[in-house]
């Protein structure tokens, strides 16, 4: 069965093997970059070898909160439903620590971003088939501060980028219990994979970029992940296993999403 899939950040890496193979069988898939060259490239690209013109292209800078809501009501408007959501879009090394608010880059890009997006299309996911939400995690997660969510501490740059993942973990569980007709699923696509993000952070790799990329499509339209909801996929490990145990305070859980949603209130 064809299915409409939204992809953030898939002009490259993972994001845009995902992308390439979901076209390639039919599926209408609509990609998202921040800058419009590489998105109108990438489109092209896909449409090209996947012999599909079932692929459009959306343009919005993460960072920017304001885009990122903007991005969600032009979605709301020109999709009337959406069947699996791919929050893949990430950023770990940066010239800037902060964006124009003064709010720690990583985590407005991996994880404010997500958040807000998702609201927005949560009506339209409701219209989907069997709706999946696919959260990129990672396996560097470390306990999140709320002086940090909200700009008024700038820790490092893995710090930051392992606090964005727990965040957007933790924040997958509570989703999951809300949202009982939608399946979400926070995923660690997998370690020091090639791709542009890892090289330029770390100079090298571990696995192809593939390894992830495959597990993107099959919690995407894969039959065996059909209805499981509220899990982490470790694919270092190959399997469902257990995120850092803050993931699983009720009480750490509340504090962060009140803490997000007066921030997202106050901002956008």
């Amino acid at each position: 069965m064809k299915k409409t899939i939204f992809i953030t950040g898939s002009t490259d890496g993972i994001g845009k093997l995902a992308a390439q193979r979901l076209a390639s069988e039919g599926h209408e898939v609509f990609v998202h970059g921040r800058n419009p060259n590489k998105v109108k490239a990438t489109v092209a690209e896909i449409q090209a070898s996947a012999s599909s013109t079932e692929v459009r292209g959306y343009v919005a800078d993460l960072s920017d909160l304001r885009a990122v809501a903007a991005l969600g009501q032009q979605l709301a408007k020109e999709l009337p439903r959406l069947d699996v959501l791919i929050n893949n879009a990430g950023v770990f090394k940066s010239p800037n620590a902060t964006n124009a608010e003064g709010l720690e880059l990583r985590m407005v890009v991996n994880y404010l971003a997500p958040y807000l997006l998702t609201q927005a299309l949560h009506p339209q996911l409701q219209q989907g088939e069997q709706p999946r939400i696919i959260n990129l995690s990672s396996a560097a997660q470390a306990p999140v501060s709320m002086a940090a969510l909200q700009g008024k501490a700038i820790p490092g740059v893995q710090e930051a980028y392992a606090q964005s993942k727990l965040a957007i973990t933790e924040w997958s569980f509570y989703l999951a219990k809300q949202w009982k007709d939608i399946s979400v699923i926070a995923v660690n696509p997998g370690s020091l994979l090639n791709t542009r993000m890892v090289r330029e952070g770390y100079g090298t790799f571990w696995s192809p970029a593939e390894k992830g990329s495959d597990l993107l499509y099959e919690l995407a339209v894969g039959a065996e992940y059909s209805g499981i909801t509220g899990k982490y996929y470790d694919n270092d490990q190959g399997g469902f296993g257990k995120a850092h145990r803050d993931a699983y305070d009720s009480r750490k859980i509340a504090e962060l999403i009140q803490t997000t949603e007066g921030l997202l209130a106050a901002l956008v």
